[in-house]
């Protein structure tokens, strides 16, 4: 092996155990404003139409065994009512398929007037993930196969809650999609030296808010900020700035804490479709080598326009 794989496989490794052992807690997005259902489920059903959401995330490119990310989620009201239902799925894979966990989550969401514009939803959602761990891609620091059973499709339930206020320039929620601390084992290995304690989904407490401007005629400002509380790890800031241009092209900037910067780009490409992208720079060691080309995300959305009475317009997030 040569060095340059001998540093890609201990840097691997090491990502697998903080993922891991030190528990591998909810995926982050860049434009989690395109993506609000996945961090808070009272967002179902508040653009007024069928919404159908797809994103891909690859983490740390070119760095072997680096996280993925890929969520789908679909949402709509519920026709003539004040409620909205969503269906979400979110997988994460780390280290080549070494560690995989998939959420399936079903959403509920009720919606009140609370102003001539403003209106404000309360949502639930219900569901559970699928761990899967393959030790068998798993080495340790000599190159040596860990040994331990597999865990192949452990079910956990959970249940997620979820407040959101929005208007049709201003919007700000809070939630916490996962309440359920679930803690995976294996105790089936009596050794002492074998891995016992293998991860733990803590509780991940989320705000976001953000407001569009207008500039002039053809110029829009739009601030987003999301805030994410999690315990044992340090507070996560996103703050991005987009300007939207002809309410069609939308770019921009956004920095996470102390973590990455970022650039964003938009494209309502017609009434129905949506395409994202974004690139992120780790501002942190981990960013500074020659392994670490970056992160990457695509995000395209289709809305069955016009299908319901009650819709949201204009629809700016």
């Amino acid at each position: 092996m040569n060095i340059r794989n001998k540093v890609l496989s201990l840097l691997a490794v090491s990502l697998l155990f903080l993922g891991v052992i030190n528990a591998q807690q909810d995926a982050q997005y860049t434009q989690y404003m395109f993506n609000t259902m996945s961090v808070n489920p009272a967002y179902a059903g508040s653009r007024g139409q069928l919404s159908i959401a797809a994103l891909y995330r690859s983490q740390w490119v070119g760095l072997d065994g680096a996280p993925t990310t890929q969520t789908l989620n679909l949402h709509s009201p519920i026709r003539n009512s004040k409620l909205g239902y969503g269906l979400s799925i979110v997988n994460d894979e780390i280290g080549n398929g070494t560690v995989q966990e998939t959420y399936f989550d079903a959403v509920l969401s009720y919606t009140i007037d609370v102003s001539r514009e403003g209106k404000l939803s309360f949502g639930l959602k219900a569901g559970g993930n699928l761990l899967n761990l393959d030790f068998t891609k798993l080495r340790n620091f000599d190159a040596e196969p860990v040994n331990s059973n597999n865990i192949e499709n452990k079910f956990s339930p959970n249940i997620g809650l979820g407040f959101y206020y929005h208007s049709n320039k201003f919007y700000a929620g809070l939630s916490a999609p996962n309440l359920l601390q679930t803690e995976h084992f294996d105790n089936s290995e009596t050794d002492a030296n074998s891995v016992q304690f293998l991860s733990k989904e803590r509780i991940n407490f989320y705000f976001i808010t953000g407001y569009v401007f207008d500039l002039n005629g053809n110029l829009k400002f739009k601030p987003a900020l999301l805030t994410k509380v999690v315990g044992g790890a340090p507070l996560q800031v996103d703050l991005s700035a987009n300007f939207m241009f002809n309410e069609k092209f939308t770019f921009g900037a956004a920095y996470r804490w102390d973590a990455a910067v970022s650039a964003m780009a938009g494209f309502q490409i017609s009434e129905q479709f949506m395409l994202g992208l974004a690139y992120d720079r780790e501002t942190t060691e981990l960013g500074g080598t020659q392994f670490n080309d970056g992160s990457f995300e695509v995000f395209l959305r289709f809305e069955l326009v016009k299908s319901f009475q009650r819709l949201v317009s204009p629809r700016f997030f």
